[in-house]
């Protein structure tokens, strides 16, 4: 099944939500990065959230999520667009431990609890607006859900899950989020909380081959749920050769009359998608 993403309102209009099946695209973002199993999860979970954020906004805007808890996975770094193009890395993709004590990959210990998640989003204005907020919990999820409350002031639950095989593919990801309209009342509110703690994780109902829609009837029990409209998510690099000769033009003839004559060439390698790109003399003499 294709991944994609829903949009959809509940409650009479007082809630809306997403949710997202994001196995395919992890799974390509994990080979690409040749993740271990905790990297993996950290950054399947960084990765769906993103993608559901760059479904909140309009037209060609893009967003940049960040997150550094200070762990030993380093960074983690999604982009996401208005068209279900997303892509992510992590510093150290190489990072893994024993399960936690609930038995679940140990996403908090490679994160770490002690930076900050940033969000900067591009709409077309000559600003960008930028978010910050520190890492709670490092649980990726969890963190979100306070950089909403306290970052855009919009009361939210959100959750992504990501299970990995033995062979370090990606077995089943997705996520939610749920939003709080400023009209919703205390009632809806306990409904929405109920439901939350009755539903089991999100991880294992993708497993179970739940839709974006199950997912949330499930969440929106009660609140006669309406999808709005869906979006594919696939993981899609921005990066190529000609975007990179732009950037040794950049340089100036200095560096590039440098790379001539001690190097005898360059070469580089995208962080997100690892596609490696190479430059002979003659290419640089052409730029020059």
């Amino acid at each position: 099944m294709k991944d994609y993403l829903i949009r959809s309102t509940a409650f009479e209009g007082k809630v809306r939500a997403f949710a997202i099946t994001s196995t395919n695209t992890v799974g390509e973002a994990a080979r690409r990065q040749d993740t271990y199993a905790t990297a993996s999860a950290a950054l399947g979970r960084t990765l769906t959230i993103a993608a559901m954020m760059g479904a909140m906004n309009k037209g060609d805007d893009n967003l940049t999520v960040k997150v550094e808890g200070g762990g030993p996975i380093g960074a983690i770094v999604a982009d996401a667009d208005t068209q279900g193009n997303v892509r992510a890395y992590v510093s150290n993709p190489h990072v893994d431990f024993e399960l936690n004590e609930h038995g679940k990959l140990d996403v908090a210990k490679a994160v770490g609890t002690t930076g900050t998640i940033s969000i900067v989003k591009d709409i077309g204005l000559k600003d960008y607006f930028t978010g910050e907020v520190p890492i709670v919990s490092g649980e990726i999820s969890e963190d979100f859900t306070y950089y909403f409350a306290n970052s855009e002031q919009v009361p939210s639950a959100v959750g992504a899950g990501v299970l990995v095989n033995p062979d370090l593919t990606i077995k089943a990801s997705g996520g939610f989020i749920i939003q709080m309209m400023p009209d919703a009342d205390e009632e809806t509110i306990a409904k929405i909380e109920e439901n939350l703690r009755s539903v089991q994780s999100i991880s294992s109902l993708i497993d179970q081959g739940y839709t974006p829609e199950q997912i949330l009837e499930e969440l929106l029990a009660g609140g006669n749920p309406s999808v709005l409209g869906n979006t594919h998510i696939q993981f899609t690099c921005k990066c190529s050769k000609e975007r990179l000769e732009n950037a040794l033009k950049g340089l100036g003839e200095e560096e590039l009359h440098s790379m001539i004559e001690e190097d005898h060439g360059a070469s580089a390698t995208c962080h997100f998608c690892n596609e490696h790109y190479t430059f002979t003399e003659e290419e640089l003499k052409a730029l020059l």
